[in-house]
This record gives structure tokens, sequence and C-alpha cells, in this order.
């Protein structure tokens, strides 16, 4: 029997991507999933849907309200916009910024009256964009740096108020799910060829990762895993 046999766990992202794979595991393994997504339809069978849109500060809040007890929150939604610093649109960097920290971080903020007593476990979905800025990483990779700092801040609060709420995160590199098709929206020929040059990491790999996490014995604490395809080089 799983360790998540019977826990309520939130996932936002939850209708495509690593969100989607991530919701599938945890009720292959009896969990009980809250799945939040602008698209109800688009959910896997036997995921409780929570509809909001995550660049929308109300909506963000409406997901708590009346919200019972959690044993865990992943959150998995994010966006992403080729959108560099000196050429890009400003409407994609907020856009980026609303979803990909700011929603994060009151997602993070919100869920903490929703634990149990003896605490639960937060994962935040980052990039290895968020370790290292590559070439192309434009606007995306300062709000994946911001993940990293808010993880961390909230690791380091919960701990000095003595909560037993564990904060991780996850890095992964490349994998291919819809969201690349945004991101090199217009630039369809280089996401061409890095399909053909490379295995990508998929949705289950990047939803193991995070599995491991949330089965983890409790005082075992994970601070960030990171992982990327065998083929990207950096």
């Amino acid at each position: 029997m799983s360790p998540l046999q019977g826990k309520t766990i939130l996932v936002t992202g939850a209708s495509s991507g690593i969100g989607r794979a991530l919701c599938e595991q945890l009720v292959y393994r009896g969990a009980n999933v809250l799945g939040v997504t602008r698209r109800p339809s688009a959910l896997p069978e036997d995921v409780s849907p929570i509809e909001a849109d995550l660049s929308q500060r109300d909506e963000v809040s409406t997901i708590f309200r009346g919200l019972g007890r959690i044993d865990a929150l992943v959150n998995s939604a994010g966006v992403a916009h080729l959108a560099p610093i000196i050429s890009g649109n400003p409407a994609d960097w907020e856009e980026m910024w609303r979803v990909n920290v700011l929603a994060l971080t009151l997602c993070c903020q919100l869920s903490l009256r929703h634990f149990p007593a003896e605490g639960g476990r937060i994962v935040n979905v980052s990039s290895m964009s968020g370790h290292r800025v590559p070439p192309t990483g434009g606007f995306y990779s300062p709000t994946k740096f911001a993940v990293r700092a808010v993880t961390d801040s909230l690791r380091h609060e919960l701990k000095a108020a003595g909560s037993t709420i564990q904060v991780s995160s996850v890095s992964p590199g490349f994998v291919d799910t819809p969201l690349l098709e945004t991101y090199f929206l217009g630039r369809e020929d280089t996401l061409k060829g890095i399909r053909a040059h490379m295995k990508m990491l998929t949705p289950v790999d990047v939803a193991y990762c995070i599995l491991t996490i949330l089965e983890a014995p409790a005082h075992v604490e994970i601070g960030d895993i990171q992982l990327r395809s065998s083929d990207q080089p950096q």
C-alpha cells in the first residue's frame, strides 16, 4: 500500500503536462486528488475539479474557500513565453510573473491553514532555468529563480515557526509538454530541431520525482531535485 493511500493532495495545473501525469499517478496510489485547472473537462478520471484562473489573484483565493484538510500541495501550474529582456512583450512578462511566482506563493500561503497538526508537504515545480540562465532564458528564467527563493524562504520561515510542514522543489530541464509549444511559438523549427536531437524528459519522469518527495518518510527532508535528459548538454 502506498503511503499516499487516503491522503488528500491539491495539485495546480492538473489538466495537462506534469500536473496531469502526477494526478494520474496519485489516483493510482489511492490518493484523493483535488485538481486546479481552467479546464475541468480535461482532468484525469477520479480527480475532483477546482476551477480557477491562476493569473487572477481573486480566483486563487477562491481555491481555498471551504477547502478542508489537505496533506500536500503541489504547485505544478506554469506559463512559459520566449520573452527576452531587451525585446520581449511586457504582457508576457506579467503573465509569467502572475502565474509562476505570485499565484504559486499565494497558494503556499493560503494552504498552510489546511494542513493537519502533524504537517505535510509543499512541492513547487521549478526549472533548471532557475539554477542557471540559458541563452533563451529571457524573463522566464527570473520567474524560476524567484520560485527557488520563495521555496527556500518559506522553508526557513516554517522552521522558525516550529512548523512540521516541509517545502521542496523539483527542477527539470526540457520536458516534452504543451508548455514548449507556447514557449517556442513562432520558432517551431527550433523546437523541431530539439526534438530531433534530444530525448526529452516526459511528464511522467517529473511526476515520479515529485512522488519521491511526497512518499518520503516524515523525517526525510528533500530540498530540490534537479533532473534533465542525458541528451541535454546543460
